[in-house]
């Protein structure tokens, strides 16, 4: 029997950049500023409609409304749930610890977009997964860098073989994150990992499948309250001899000319560079840009490789549409289905648990 092919030479469909042909109406829960800031102009851009926002906060709820012309603000998640649609899909835009009580509001069988994480810890997140199989939820995840037009980009050339198959995969990031902008994760107990790193593990795993083992260091700086804000993370995939590590400071504050936050694939035919501007220089963000070199043009170096968009918000369309192609059937299932992405979370735990054991102690006295 033939070996199968690496799985990055298979994507699945769902991650092509099309929009369903017959859009669903969108009830958004959840008004804060990553709906400001990306689904809205998501959904504008992408022309799909929603049908109503609700808010614990009414006054922001109405602010999103009035500005994009949504026509139905709702108090509560069962006043939306009353008037939704029948056919409507529920963007759940909260915290992992409201997914399950908004969750058993939802009619069963009902289309839901869930946002990353899952949970702060593994067992909010099979909960989660729990009340999705109990009501027969189409549930999915929000992990919108899958979509990001220079990810949608790098997979094509990837799978075309351009530059032959992976041996290494290397996810960097030396910034100055503002976590202060978003108050409600300075008391979490985990940080980094559950609400940052997240996107790189499930973006490896979208390419390369699940991992066969994780090895972690996280830590906290020494003099900042909140939990751990840097981490290397390496992923082993059994015998395959590829390299595979997400590296991440977000502690760096010492300018630009150092900063860095990039996605590199090697080949053993050529390499791909993604430049993630939106973290340099957050929340304004630098330059995106995706280079490719090839080994039968060294010559010519690394060329620039045209897309269209960047992750803040053309990558939360990927993310809407994919559940919208599923329902409608012309794609044959959900590749960010909750059952999917909670062994992303399963990689998350199991980073954290490694980072706990302190790793294998040199034999000093031997």
């Amino acid at each position: 029997m033939a070996p199968h092919p690496p799985p990055e030479f298979d994507p699945h469909p769902g991650y092509s950049a099309e929009l369903p042909k017959t859009p669903r109406p969108i009830v958004l829960v959840g008004a804060g500023g990553i709906v400001r800031d990306a689904h809205l102009p998501a959904y504008a851009k992408a022309g799909f409609e929603v049908a109503s926002i609700t808010d614990l906060v009414p006054e922001r709820a109405r602010a999103l409304a009035e500005r994009y012309g949504i026509h139905a603000v709702h108090e509560s998640v069962a006043d939306a749930v009353r008037s939704a649609p029948a056919d409507a899909v529920y963007d759940v835009a909260l915290p992992p610890e409201a997914h399950v009580e908004v969750l058993e509001q939802l009619p069963d069988g009902a289309a839901v977009l869930l946002q990353k994480p899952l949970g702060n810890h593994l067992a909010e997140g099979i909960r989660t997964r729990e009340v999705c199989r109990r009501k027969g939820l189409v549930a999915a995840v929000n992990t919108q860098l899958r979509f990001a037009p220079y990810v949608v980009a790098a997979r094509e050339l990837i799978a075309a073989g351009t530059i032959g198959e992976l041996y290494d995969l290397e996810v960097r990031v030396s910034v100055r994150t503002p976590w202060e902008m978003f108050p409600y994760v300075l008391d979490l107990d985990r940080l980094e990992i559950n609400m940052h790193s997240v996107h790189y593990l499930d973006l490896v795993r979208s390419f390369l499948g699940d991992p066969t083992g994780v090895h972690a260091v996280t830590v906290r700086h020494p003099e900042k309250s909140h939990a751990n804000s840097r981490s290397d993370i390496a992923l082993s995939y059994g015998e395959r001899p590829i390299r595979v590590v997400v590296s991440t400071n977000h502690d760096h504050h010492y300018g630009p000319r150092h900063e860095e936050s990039f996605v590199k694939w090697e080949g053993t035919r050529g390499a791909i560079r993604a430049q993630l501007g939106l973290l340099l220089d957050y929340p304004r963000g630098g330059e995106d840009s995706l280079e490719l070199v090839t080994d039968d043009r060294l010559d010519a170096g690394w060329r620039p490789v045209p897309f269209e968009g960047s992750w803040f918000p053309d990558a939360f369309i990927g993310s809407m549409a994919v559940v919208q192609r599923f329902l409608e059937g012309s794609i044959p299932s959900l590749p960010t289905g909750v059952e999917d992405v909670f062994r992303t979370m399963a990689v998350v735990e199991a980073a954290y648990t490694d980072a706990a054991r302190g790793g294998e102690p040199p034999a000093y006295d031997q």
